[in-house]
């Protein structure tokens, strides 16, 4: 019999399917379209880890389920190259950051092609390639154009290891992002596209996305829009005003004290001399934590008095001014009005600091519950603070009203008064984009000592990033691209005369924040896509990917596909229709995979040791739910192959039966409908499970079918031939999105000339889905002596008649007398005898 040898098959396969270019997509076609995404991967190393493959496993199995469901599957496969790991490993090994991802895809796309992913790789882009960052680059001007993309000076998260600016996003706890380093504050002048102009767009328009309500939370907090009012107060004995913006103006008279940023720039006018080398101290400090840090309410709460005091426009009570971290200035204006009775950070500085509380809201009580004149966004009272809603007390004329009338006419005579305006106000931040390293995408941008800033013409794109032997990171805020002369100087497209180019390159996420569009049309030289490729294959219908991504790659996407959409080039304005985040793959220990623990886990070694491919994705998928954490297993690897090879040998059985001389359809009808009922219930189940990404579930169906053909075939060796060769047929079909190298051996192996994976989906026939017989216990006594099977719907006479002549009941009955018959409909008979 045939040997199962994955090492023979499976390159073998591999090789035909490319030859035949199996998964070749046309745009010409008139099926309805699938297009399969997952995450644009960078190639930062020399191998991928289970742990990626897990990735590319559901997105390949989604793949080829909807190409036999008739679909017409766009799914191709790229590089985001871009970035500080390439740059980084060439300054680290003197090779060039090129080299280092040539050499790191061409290894990254070997182990794809080796796990048998059906990408269709003519669509291959890269984002290093001039050919694609030309149309970054042009999609950098269109936001130029259109006033979404500008440059200014301001404080910026400064990494001192990779020597680059990072956006806030990419802070992590105070520490960059990438290597870990702690971060610092520096002023430099950067370039940012205006995010901030689509923040409505981009929070209203997650209500209609098909993704999970945690990513979509991530995101609504990140922007973090509410609606308040910005109020002034004037400082003592000065002319200067500080304008606070609040949510909740109700509670101005709760107001005790005044809290600044330690960024913000009255710190430095309004502090007395008495207190100024206090507060500069606390502000070197403050500047090394990050937004997030600084934000964690469970944090000792830290700050400063400034030695001047702010007037409360409400009732002209004397407050102090503070600065603490806890305040962040790229939100609001950057100071805020502290309601210890009413906001637990305030509440927390009051007591630390020991200031005053004043209560000014009454929740409202009824009975014995707790109740507010408005539920709406209510959060929890508190024994030292209450932040909900309720009757202001201690407020003056306003005593006695709900606070959300209160809060009104507050409002309203503070806005009459000119001290006050209605605002809505955002967490989100501008996106930072210059990067001063060597290895990215050139910023389009010429500066000119007469015409200032000028974008470069279309015609001229792209700016190609020149080839430079020293990658080393300035350190002064430029890019090593300041050192090329040939590069930096240029001519003015507008006036003629001497002008420089801009140094700074962009923020890798920029490339990846349009790339799943130039799939669609890769090799247009002439625009960044044709409208009407991109009609027919966007939105993305199913984006699969981990959840690191929430708030930076996921909502840049978002924000360059509605300014696309705004510019007319497409007809949508939300790039990804559902998202997939998959549960992480960790070592067998629970640990998770990284080349720094020496952990990780290679497909390659799996392969060479013989697993195959079909073992290993098999394994990817069945481990547990897909969008659950699980841990590794060799034993559970060692688990599927020996399910590929169960199916493998009854295969094989199967070709080497004899066929009957005649067809047995029509002599034995149980065994044929018995059989109909294993097959359609197993094509049900799996096809249901994977339009619903049940992939682990479906697989323990297919091991359930083929549970049940194995014995099946003890009985029927085969005799049904037609019947199984139909059975095994659909088995090898329902198992090719999973096992794509075994079906398609053993499909041909069948006499098949064409591609499994080019075959159509089995369908399953409701009718064909219920029990034909039962299984009838036969009791005597009470005690189990024989077991019947009947056909459906049962019959007690038969029943009785059937059961009382089995070959090891008969001997119980001999000579006795039935007092009583005791039947439990299609389950037991009880023959009762006396003694």
């Amino acid at each position: 019999m045939k040997r199962y040898n994955p090492k023979e098959i499976e390159p073998k396969w591999r090789e035909r399917w490319e030859k035949d270019q199996l998964y070749q997509i046309s745009d010409d076609t008139n099926k309805p379209k699938r297009y399969i995404l997952e995450y644009f991967p960078y190639p930062s190393g020399s191998a991928m880890h289970v742990g990626h493959v897990r990735n590319y496993t559901i997105g390949d199995a989604v793949a080829r389920f909807c190409r036999m469901k008739g679909m017409a599957v766009l799914h191709p496969m790229g590089w985001d190259a871009f970035g500080l790991p390439a740059e980084n490993y060439a300054i680290k090994t003197g090779i060039s950051p090129r080299q280092a991802i040539d050499e790191n895809t061409r290894q990254f796309k070997q182990q794809l092609e080796q796990m048998g992913f059906s990408y269709d790789w003519s669509r291959e882009i890269n984002s290093t390639d001039p050919a694609y960052y030309r149309w970054t680059q042009w999609f950098f001007l269109l936001l130029f154009k259109h006033g979404l993309a500008y440059q200014k000076e301001s404080l910026q998260w400064w990494c001192p290891i990779d020597k680059t600016v990072l956006a806030n996003e990419q802070v992590e706890n105070g520490k960059c992002w990438r290597c870990g380093s702690d971060v610092e504050k520096r002023a430099l002048k950067q370039w940012f596209f205006k995010i901030t102009a689509y923040a409505d767009r981009l929070l209203n328009d997650l209500n209609n996305l098909d993704w999970s309500e945690a990513i979509k939370t991530m995101q609504r907090n990140w922007i973090g829009r509410s609606s308040g009012a910005e109020v002034s107060f004037n400082v003592e004995n000065s002319d200067q005003k500080i304008q606070v913006y609040t949510t909740r103006p109700d509670t101005l008279w709760g107001a005790t004290f005044l809290v600044l940023a330690p960024e913000h720039p009255l710190v430095e006018i309004i502090t007395t001399d008495n207190q100024r080398g206090e507060v500069n101290s606390y502000i070197k400090q403050s500047l090394a934590r990050s937004d997030i840090e600084r934000q964690e309410t469970k944090r000792r709460k830290t700050g400063v008095f400034c030695g001047v005091y702010a007037i409360n426009p409400i009732n002209q009570q004397k407050i102090p001014i503070w600065i603490a971290d806890y305040v962040l200035m790229n939100y609001g204006t950057g100071a805020i009005m502290a309601v210890p009775a009413h906001d637990q950070r305030d509440y927390d500085f009051a007591k630390t600091f020991d200031l005053p509380i004043i209560k000014v809201i009454e929740p409202i009580t009824t009975g014995d519950n707790t109740t507010s004149a408005n539920q709406t966004n209510e959060k929890a009272s508190n024994d030292n603070y209450y932040e909900g809603e309720g009757k202001l007390i201690n407020s003056g004329s306003y005593n006695g009203l709900d606070s959300s009338e209160g809060r009104k006419q507050i409002i309203n005579n503070l806005i009459v008064a000119n001290i006050a305006k209605e605002t809505v106000n955002y967490k989100m931040r501008d996106w930072l984009i210059s990067r001063q390293r060597y290895w990215g995408a050139p910023i389009p941008i010429i500066h000119c000592p007469k015409d200032g800033v000028v974008p470069v013409p279309d015609k001229d794109l792209p700016v190609l990033l020149p080839d430079i032997s020293d990658f080393q990171p300035r350190g002064d805020g430029q890019s090593p691209l300041a050192n090329s002369s040939a590069f930096v100087n240029t001519v003015c497209p507008m006036c003629g005369g001497p002008a420089k180019r801009e140094t700074d390159t962009m923020d890798g996420f920029a490339c990846s924040s349009w790339y799943f569009l130039r799939f669609a049309d890769p090799h247009n030289d002439h625009e960044p896509f044709t409208k009407t490729k991109v009609d027919y294959w966007l939105p993305v219908d199913d984006y699969i990917g981990g959840a690191e991504h929430a708030v930076m790659h996921l909502l840049y996407a978002r924000f360059w596909t509605k300014v696309i959409f705004d510019e007319g080039l497409i007809n949508f304005q939300e790039p990804f229709t559902k998202l997939h985040n998959h549960g992480m793959i960790l070592a067998p220990d629970g640990s998770k995979m990284s080349k720094s623990k020496n952990n990780t886990i290679e497909p390659d070694s799996l392969i060479n040791q013989g697993y195959g491919a079909d073992s290993i994705r098999l394994m990817e998928l069945f481990i547990g739910p897909w969008n659950q954490v699980a841990a590794w297993s060799t034993e559970g690897l060692g688990g599927t192959y020996h399910f590929l090879q169960r199916i493998w040998t009854l295969c094989q059985e199967f070709l080497l039966a004899t066929k009957p001389d005649h067809d047995l359809n029509d002599t034995d009808e149980a065994f044929n409908k018995e059989l109909q009922r294993l097959m359609h219930r197993t094509i049900k189940l799996v096809t249901e499970d994977m339009q619903e990404f049940g992939f682990n579930t479906a697989i323990a169906s297919l091991m359930e079918l083929v549970n049940g053909l194995y014995k099946m075939k003890v009985t029927d060796e085969f005799r049904h031939y037609q019947q199984w060769r139909t059975a095994v047929e659909q088995l090898l079909k329902l198992l090719a999105p999973f096992a794509p190298f075994i079906s398609e051996e053993l499909w041909h192996d069948l006499g098949h000339f064409d591609s499994i994976h080019q075959t159509t989906w089995p369908e399953w026939d409701e009718s064909l889905l219920s029990e034909t017989t039962t299984t009838i216990v036969v009791q005597i006594n009470g005690k189990l002596r024989a077991e019947i099977k009947m056909p459906l719907p049962t019959n007690q006479e038969a029943i009785t008649k059937t059961a009382m002549t089995h070959e090891k009941v008969i001997p119980y009955l001999s000579g006795k007398n039935i007092v009583k018959t005791i039947y439990v409909p299609e389950k037991i008979i009880n023959f009762v005898l006396n003694n």
